[in-house]
Parts: structure tokens; sequence; C-alpha cells
């Protein structure tokens, strides 16, 4: 008679620790419905793409091909965070159409980029090649109601957890390439910058002060 409470005391201690052990299995890998922690597996994802546009480039750009790029760029919509190369056909490197395609870009407000990136297909001799590189970022995996349980025993994060925030960021970013690499910082501080925006706060005058507030009457007349 006393050995069948001996194994239901080792009975109910093997089950004990087998619910102990089963979380640390599935804490493996945080998933959208097994996320016990405040870490979004939401993350954006940046993508890059290539846009090409081949010229007739003789020595350089003729008005012409010119005025192409540049409506191609138009078409673009060409701004801050695209990057810009010029990939020259062989026997043409005095440095003449990167200068032309350099005065299209800079109406843009940017500056074209050393090298080039690999391309498909081969430049072709008295051409030249105009790659605009653009990354975009945006979070696929969002939004996510796989799983909208509240109060779990587990108490896990819901499923959609992180989705507005990274949305968010992955859409207002300037520049997207800066949510893979930032960008550098200095250690060199300008205390003239910082300084000429207090002058000119403290600088200014009171909106009360000199008259500048117009006196109305009741009716709404002087």
């Amino acid at each position: 008679m006393a050995r069948v409470p001996a194994l239901i005391l080792v009975a109910g201690l093997s089950a004990l620790a087998a619910g102990c052990t089963q979380p640390v299995v599935t804490r493996a890998g945080l998933t959208p419905t097994y996320n016990p922690s405040v870490y979004s597996v939401h993350q954006p994802v940046v993508q890059r793409t290539d846009y090409v546009l081949d010229v007739a480039a003789p020595g350089g750009l003729a008005p012409s091909e010119a005025a192409r790029l540049q409506a191609w760029l138009d078409g673009l919509q060409l701004g801050y965070g695209d990057r810009v190369w010029v990939d020259e056909g062989a026997g043409y490197s005095d440095g003449r159409v990167q200068q032309d395609v350099a005065g299209v870009v800079q109406s843009y407000g940017l500056l074209l980029n050393e090298g080039a990136p690999v391309t498909a297909g081969p430049v072709q001799a008295g051409t030249a090649r105009v790659i605009v590189s653009r990354m975009t970022a945006g979070v696929p995996t969002c939004p996510d109601w796989s799983d909208a349980r509240l109060g779990a025993p587990s108490s896990p994060t819901q499923s959609n957890y992180g989705c507005a925030v990274n949305s968010n960021l992955a859409a207002m970013i300037a520049n997207p390439a800066d949510l893979v690499l930032g960008q550098a910082g200095t250690t060199a501080n300008d205390a003239a910058a910082g300084a000429r925006a207090v002058k000119a706060y403290r600088d200014r005058p009171q909106s009360g002060a000199a008259g500048q507030v117009k006196p109305e009457s009741p009716g709404g007349k002087q």
C-alpha cells in the first residue's frame, strides 16, 4: 500500500518536469504567435532596385541626349537617397561624359558616385550607361492578425505587435539605406552653429512688444 503514493508522486514530478521544459523548446525562435518578449519580430526590410539608361555619348552628351536623360530622371522622380553612377563605354574615359551627366544630376541636388555597380549586358562603344540605384523599405509581414488573443496564460505579445511603429518608420525614413547602415558620426562639435540658433531666438523681439499686438474692441472695431 505504501508503494502507490510513491508511484503517484514520481508520476507527478515527471509531469511537472515536462511542463517546465516545454517552453525552453519553443523559445528557440520567436514567432508572431509566440513572443513573450518586448522585441518585435516584424522588422523593416530594405530592398534595392537599379534602373539603367544607355545614352549616346560619342565624346559627350548631345543636347538631345541630355534632354532625354533629364526626362528619364523626371519620370523616376530622382531625389534624396538615390545614388547615380555612370558606366562609360570603351574608349571614352576623358571625363567629358561624367561631367555632362553630373551637370544634369546636380539639378536634382545630387552628385555622381564613383565607380558603377554591375549591370546586365556590356556597355556598347560610343554609349554610356546611367545607373540609378534606389532603396525602399517596408514591413512585408504586416499587418498580422493571425493571433488576436489577449490575456493568454503565457502572456505573449500580440501577433501584430510592432507593425505600427516599424511600418511608420519604414515609410517616413528619408534614406532607407540608413536602416542598414546609419550615417557616420563626427567627434567635432561646432559650438558656433548651436549658438547661432540660440542668439536668433533671444534677439527676436517679443510678440507683444512695441505695439505689435493690435488692440481690438469688444465689437470688433478699434
